[in-house]
């Protein structure tokens, strides 16, 4: 054989696909004949063989959705409908939760987000026994447009959020097909804690959700927690801007790492090297300098802490603030508390459905504060610590455990879960932290709690570029990589503090959740960079 050929077998051998390729290839044909079996059954239900069908014109599977038509038709929300529409002939879009044939009849639960209602296809002057089954042969999931009379009910229908109506269809078509086979079961992941592994029914664990976080986010709980997550972001920017804050927007790629330490990603910046910011702070101060008062902003923060626990992420968002005070930190310590209270209030007058519907599957104590907020001193934190038989030295940082018992010792003596911890060790704070003019021991700054865990972390920042410097130089940060930030001080600038809060931790809090990965829609931590 010639060289070439060799070269061509050797070639031809190198592209023939393995063992474990064919597989794939076999398994994804019988995927897609399975799929296109289905659309089959449909549409052959859809053209049934029946002449007599003469309801073929009120159920099936129109072309797909590509923006051929504008149609006069009004869509109603499931979540108004009440008995105050009994009687109305309406549209509805939803997916299909569930679905029961019983008989000449088909029971469906329509899903819309976290609101779903119960409708009937029955045999009829307006539907068929092949538009019944039709109906009964709809996979989950999949999203369709009924059109239904309003019907008030005679029993609650307690598995339903819209208890006192059903519908009555009258068509039904298909708008987008979902698989037979779904990577998870939605009533699996509602399902309350302990209550699958009591009866043996299936419950489903973090990693498959949030493999599958798609399908996830579709359930009722989710649907509530991301509603109230985006709730309270604008709670944050509506509290603040009343309070005559601007809203900024700061970068995330820098040249020096915004909190000193190794904690840090860093990046290819084309010839040399950057960092995600972890916090905004140098910016917003850098604001404060030039005149802008009282700032804040919403945006990603990068840690690259490997912490694989319930409350770390590698990116979350930050919900920071930063102004100017006129003669004490504890102005700024106010402001911020108010802010957190405007917040709690909001949720618990406004968002009692969402609350409850978490509540359902994560039971716990309706989250309390006090106003004004109670504000305790590091050394009457370490104080409540020993008290309970704890050893720890007066600058020594808390531990998680020793933050969360000191929760519950706040808890029982204040009856609160939210507090500030103020005056922490100087040792334990970043470098632009102000000292304690008194102690030199402590520093002007203060950790805010929620159910025994921190949820910011703020102070009095340095405002004076000499005593900045000296701070640099004592945590070993190269000053020519923070120049531009420590020359913002040169020209006169306020006294001013800040804080910033983790958006995920507070949601996770207040709602009384037990990791923070259910409050992130598509949580990064060292172990997870998809979905």
């Amino acid at each position: 054989m010639t060289k070439d050929g060799v070269q061509g077998v050797v070639e031809e051998a190198d592209q023939a696909p393995s063992k474990k390729g064919l597989k794939k290839q076999q398994k994804e044909a019988e995927k897609a004949a399975k799929k296109a079996e289905k659309q089959a059954k449909l549409s052959a239900d859809q053209q049934s063989t029946d002449d007599d069908d003469f309801a073929k014109d009120r159920y099936g599977v129109p072309p797909m959705v590509q923006s051929q038509q504008k149609l006069d038709r009004g869509l109603v929300r499931v979540h108004e409908l009440t008995p105050e529409k009994a009687g109305q002939l309406i549209w509805v879009r939803a997916r299909i939760h569930t679905s029961r044939a019983k008989g000449k009849q088909c029971f469906l639960v329509l899903r819309q987000q976290q609101f779903n209602v119960q409708a009937l296809v029955a045999v009829g002057e307006r539907a068929s026994k092949q538009m019944v089954k039709f109906a009964a042969n709809i996979n989950k999931e999949s999203i369709v447009d009924v059109e239904a009379v309003v019907k008030k009910v005679e029993q609650t229908i307690e598995s339903c959020s819209q208890q006192d109506v059903e519908l009555h269809i009258e068509r039904i078509f298909v708008v987008s097909q979902a698989e037979p086979r779904l990577p998870l079961q939605l009533e699996d992941c509602v399902r309350p804690e302990g209550e699958g592994d009591e009866d043996g029914r299936a419950t489903v664990n973090q990693d498959t959700r949030l493999d599958n976080r798609v399908i996830d986010l579709r359930t009722t709980t989710s649907q509530a927690i991301f509603r109230l997550q985006s709730r309270v972001c604008q709670l944050f920017r509506d509290t603040l801007t009343n309070k005559g804050f601007v809203e900024i927007q700061t970068p995330k790629i820098i040249s020096a790492a915004s909190e000193g330490g190794a904690n840090v990603f860093t990046v290819s910046y084309f010839k040399t090297s950057a960092y995600l910011a972890q916090s905004p702070q140098l910016y917003k101060q850098m604001c404060i300098c030039a005149d802008f008062d009282k700032v804040f902003c919403v945006g990603p923060v990068f840690r690259a802490e490997d912490s694989n626990t319930h409350r770390h992420l590698t990116e979350f968002v930050g919900l920071d603030i930063e102004l100017a005070f006129n003669y004490h930190y504890h102005e700024v310590i106010e402001s911020i508390t108010d802010t957190m209270v405007q917040i709690f209030k909001g949720l618990r007058d406004k968002f009692q459905t969402e609350i409850q519907t978490v509540g359902k599957q994560y039971p716990s104590e309706p989250f309390k504060f006090l106003e004004p907020t109670l504000r305790l001193e590091y050394s009457e934190g370490v104080a409540m610590l020993r008290e309970a038989g704890v050893e720890m030295g007066d600058e020594e940082d808390l531990s998680t455990p020793n933050e969360k018992l000191l929760g519950r010792l706040v808890k029982e003596k204040y009856d609160t879960d939210f507090y500030v911890l103020d005056k922490y060790p100087l040792a334990v704070r970043p470098f632009y932290t102000m000292p304690d003019p008194n102690d030199k021991k402590y520093s002007n700054s203060y950790d805010m709690f929620m159910r025994g865990e921190e949820i910011l972390s703020g102070a009095q920042r340095i405002h004076d570029a000499q005593l900045l410097t000296e701070r640099a130089m004592h945590h070993n940060i190269d000053l020519e990589k923070i120049k531009s930030y420590i020359d913002s001080f040169r020209y006169g600038a306020p006294p001013h503090g800040g804080g910033g809060i983790g958006l995920e931790r507070v949601c996770m809090l207040y709602l009384g959740l037990h990791n923070v990965r259910q409050t992130s829609m598509f949580p990064r931590d060292p172990k997870r960079l998809t979905p």
